[in-house]
C-alpha cells in the first residue's frame, strides 16, 4: 500500500474551530485538544469512483427535471490542483446550492421563499485528465440565516472535493465577484487571512460564457500547501 503524507496545514488558511462571530461554531467545537491517532489501513485507503456514481444530467443541474427552473443561468468551471500546480485528474467533485431565490430543495429549509419544482440543486462530476470540472447551474440567492440580527447569507455554492484517502476531504465554499454581503458574513470571515479568503471567491470569465444563453465563472481548488484552497 502506498504510504500518504499528512502535511502540517499553512496558519492562516482554515478558519478556527471556534469563530465566536460564527454563533454556531461554540456548540460543536472541540473542547479539548485533539489525540494523535495512527491512522489504519481503512482510512488509508483511497476512495474508488468511476462514472457510476453519475446519475441522468448529474453536471446540468437545470436539466434534472421535466422543466426549466427559474433564474440566471451559469457555468461554473476550473481546475483541482495539488500544491505544485499539477491536475488531479479523476477527482470527485460534489455541488450543491439552494435555488435562485434562496431556498434549499431541504425539507429542513423554512426561509419563507419560494421552492423551484424544477431545482433540485445538486451535482457531481469527475475532473478529466487535465484536472477539470464543468457544471451549468443557476445563480443562487442570499437568504436570512439568524445568526445575528438582519443577517444574510452572501450567494454561494457548496463543493465537496474528495483526495486520495478516507482521511482526506475539503468542504469549501465559492462565491461571487462583487457581491456586497461578503463583508457582513461571518462564515466567509472566519478565514484569518484575506488573501485566502480571495481564493473563495470565483472570477467572471467572458470566454466561458455561452452567448445569449448563460455567464461564465472560474473557480479553481488547490487541496494543499500556502495557496490551498480554505476550507468554509
Amino acid at each position: 500500500m502506498t504510504k500518504i503524507l499528512y502535511r502540517k496545514e499553512p496558519a492562516g488558511v482554515h478558519p478556527p474551530l471556534n469563530s465566536p462571530s460564527y454563533r454556531s461554531t461554540a456548540l460543536r467545537h472541540p473542547k479539548q485538544a485533539p489525540l494523535a491517532v495512527p491512522p489504519a489501513s481503512t482510512e488509508l485507503s483511497a476512495p474508488s469512483f468511476d462514472t457510476s456514481i453519475y446519475y441522468p444530467h448529474h453536471d446540468d443541474l437545470t436539466k434534472q427535471t421535466d422543466g426549466e427552473p427559474l433564474g440566471e443561468r451559469i457555468i461554473v468551471t476550473g481546475r483541482v490542483l495539488d500544491e505544485n500546480g499539477d491536475p488531479l485528474a479523476g477527482t470527485l467533485i460534489e455541488l450543491w446550492q439552494c435555488n435562485s431565490a434562496g431556498r434549499y430543495h431541504h425539507e429542513v429549509d423554512d426561509h419563507n421563499a419560494p421552492l423551484d419544482p424544477n431545482f433540485k440543486g445538486d451535482g457531481r462530476v469527475l475532473t478529466n485528465e487535465k484536472g477539470e470540472y464543468r457544471f451549468l447551474t443557476i445563480k443562487p440567492g442570499s437568504y436570512p440565516w439568524r445568526n445575528h440580527p438582519n443577517a444574510w447569507r452572501p450567494a454561494h455554492l457548496h463543493f465537496s472535493v474528495f483526495g486520495k484517502s478516507m482521511l482526506q476531504r475539503l468542504i469549501t465554499q465559492m462565491y461571487f465577484p462583487g457581491d456586497p454581503l461578503l463583508g457582513y458574513d461571518p462564515i466567509f470571515n472566519t478565514i484569518p487571512s484575506e488573501k485566502a479568503r480571495e481564493r473563495l471567491i470565483s472570477r467572471f470569465d467572458l470566454a466561458v460564457t455561452e452567448p445569449e444563453f448563460a455567464l461564465g465563472y472560474r473557480f479553481d481548488i488547490v487541496l494543499r500547501g500556502s495557496e490551498a484552497t480554505p476550507a468554509n
